[in-house]
Formats: C-alpha cells, sequence, structure tokens
C-alpha cells in the first residue's frame, strides 16, 4: 500500500451550474443575433405591440366616453320630462291636487301648474271626486281668481264634486281659491280666513334727508312716480290705491258669498281681515268640518285610493327660470311693492 493513497485528496471546484447554463440560454439569442435582419425583426415585434396596447387604450376610451354619454342623455331625459304628476289610473280612486306655498305666476301654486292639474284630474273617468290639498298663507289675487274662476267651469262640464281640504293654512289667497270648492274640511288648529287685500311697501324719505341723499326721479305723467319709496305720497295717490284695493276685496268677498251661500255666517269681522282657527271656522260657516285627505277620502268621497295628480316643475325648468329671473332679480324686487296681494 503507498502511503501516499492515506493522504487527504484536495478539494474539488464546485461545478459552476450558472456558467453552464448561462451559455446554453445565450445560444438562441447569439444564433439570433447571427442571423441577418434580426434588428428589424425585433423592431417589428416592438411595434406591433405596441399597437395593439394603443388599440386596446383607444377601445376603453371609447367605451367610457360611451358610457357617460348614456348617463347624460338620461339625466337630460329625466330633467326635461314634462311633470312629475302620477299617471292617471282608470279604476276608481279620489284625485288629489296639491296647493302648498305661496301663490303667484311661476310657482307650483301658480294658475299655470294647479289648473293644469285640475284639468287631468277632473278629465279621467276614474278619479270620483276631486280634492284640493292646501296649505297656503295666500299670494296673488289675479292668479287664485284664475284658479277660482277655472274651477267652477270644470265642476260644471264634468259634473263631478270637488272638496277643499286644509293643512296647517288657507289664508287669503288661498281662501279666495278653496271657496270654489263644494265642501271645505280643516284641521281644529289650521288658520282659516283673512278675507281682505293689501298692498305694503316702505318709505325712505325721512331717512334720504338725513343721510343728505336726494332723489331724482324724472316722470312723464303726474302719476307715474306713484307709490315710488323715495318720493313722499300725496293724498290723491293714496286715495286711488285704497279704492284699488276696495275694489279687489270686493270682488273677493262676492267669491266667497256665491262659493258658501247659506252656510256662511256673516258679522262685522268676516271680511275685515281676520283669521280663526279650523274649529272657529267651522262653526262661522267658513269651513264644513274636520277632516283630513284620508279621511275625505274615504267617509266623504268613498274611494280611499289617492292618486296625486299635483303638476310641479322639473329640476330643468327651474334652473332655467332662475337663471332668466337673476338677470331682472333687481326690477322685480322693485316692482313687487306696487302689486296688490291676499296674505
Amino acid at each position: 500500500m503507498n502511503p501516499m493513497d492515506n493522504q487527504a485528496q484536495p478539494p474539488q471546484p464546485t461545478p459552476d451550474l450558472w456558467g453552464q447554463a448561462a451559455p446554453a440560454a445565450a445560444a438562441p439569442a447569439a444564433a439570433a443575433a447571427s442571423q441577418p435582419g434580426w434588428e428589424r425583426s425585433v423592431l417589428e415585434r416592438l411595434a406591433f405591440d405596441t399597437l395593439k396596447e394603443q388599440r386596446a387604450a383607444r377601445r376603453w376610451k371609447i367605451f367610457f366616453r360611451l358610457a357617460w354619454l348614456l348617463v347624460f342623455v338620461g339625466m337630460m331625459f329625466y330633467l326635461f320630462s314634462s311633470d312629475s304628476s302620477s299617471t292617471a289610473t282608470s279604476t276608481e280612486h279620489t284625485a288629489v291636487v296639491e296647493l302648498k306655498g305661496e301663490i303667484s305666476s311661476g310657482s307650483d301654486a301658480g294658475a299655470e301648474f294647479v289648473i293644469a292639474a285640475l284639468r287631468t284630474a277632473f278629465e279621467d273617468d276614474g278619479a270620483k271626486a276631486v280634492v284640493l290639498l292646501i296649505n297656503s298663507p295666500g299670494g296673488s289675487p289675479v292668479q287664485a281668481g284664475m284658479i277660482n274662476d277655472e274651477i267652477v267651469r270644470l265642476k260644471a262640464l264634468h259634473k263631478k264634486p270637488m272638496y277643499a281640504v286644509v293643512e296647517e293654512s288657507c289664508a287669503s289667497a288661498a281662501y279666495y281659491i278653496a271657496a270654489a270648492a263644494d265642501s271645505i274640511y280643516v284641521d281644529k288648529a289650521s288658520i282659516v280666513g283673512s278675507i281682505g287685500v293689501l298692498m305694503d311697501g316702505f318709505g325712505f324719505t325721512g331717512t334720504m334727508e338725513k343721510l343728505g341723499v336726494e332723489r331724482r326721479l324724472l316722470t312723464a305723467g303726474s302719476n307715474k312716480g306713484m307709490l315710488d319709496p323715495f318720493s313722499p305720497m300725496n293724498d290723491k295717490q293714496k286715495a286711488y290705491a285704497q279704492q284699488m284695493l276696495g275694489q279687489i276685496h270686493q270682488q273677493f268677498i262676492t267669491v266667497v258669498r256665491q262659493g258658501r251661500g247659506g252656510r256662511l255666517k256673516e258679522n262685522e269681522d268676516t271680511f275685515s281681515g281676520l283669521f280663526w282657527t279650523g274649529e272657529q271656522a267651522v262653526k262661522l260657516g267658513l269651513a264644513d268640518g274636520l277632516g283630513s285627505l284620508d279621511q275625505v277620502a274615504r267617509d266623504v268621497v268613498g274611494a280611499e285610493e289617492v292618486v296625486d295628480y299635483t303638476r310641479r316643475e322639473n329640476v330643468a325648468e327651474r334652473l332655467a327660470k332662475k337663471f332668466g329671473a337673476s338677470v331682472g332679480a333687481g326690477a322685480v324686487s322693485s316692482m313687487r311693492s306696487m302689486v296688490p296681494s291676499m296674505r
């Protein structure tokens, strides 16, 4: 035995696995690089990949634009829909039209919307009766007169009863309208009456003198500046305005007497502008009884199902009117004090 065989053998180097794999992987690349025109092949591949990504991005962009367009069209269809009133039904029911807020031109309680709703309600064969649900402090005597006249016409034309149901308030111009109903029902705590007319405003002549402000008003016509808040009111113009208010007041009184007939128990305060609770109004003949909408529909009309015919402004109409109103807001506010009102 050779003694050298028992000596430790020197360590063998570890195989370089990465070194073996690298040449194998690099072989196709090297082979491809060795082929002629390989640069063009790589560039074409990159160009096609970029084109695919651009097409995909364009498709998604078109998709999102179409989606937003559909949403926009849907919103416009909703905003510009004719109205928000309930669809008429042929089954027997009680038709209700709301009259809420100040009675004025262009408002939800104006003649335009209320008359349109009343016509639809009266024309529906399924409506056994029409109920005007009122919660209003009053407003324009012109708008109230138009609604009152139309109620009288529709009742005669369709031979259908019409009732007024009062919630919190039915005063002035609102009562002017309610007087056309066959019967008026109130809550015991409702505010009813205020049969009168007013024309309000302010006078700043004394304040202007103290501040040293001079009012320069030029008119063609001796009464053209009548009721100007910065000019003193003379007795002749005051008497003329009072006579005009008295005439409108008399129209109001005539409508109430015609509508209430023998049920009205007149006294010195009836047409003085006072208002009463619903319980007092029943005793004075200004109302016929206590009752709510559901109670009247169930017990008086005999059709418990209630269908709302109220015509309201949609969002687009309100935006358009607000835009138009902002242009002449100053002129409108200056003229309001010169217009008679019932409130």
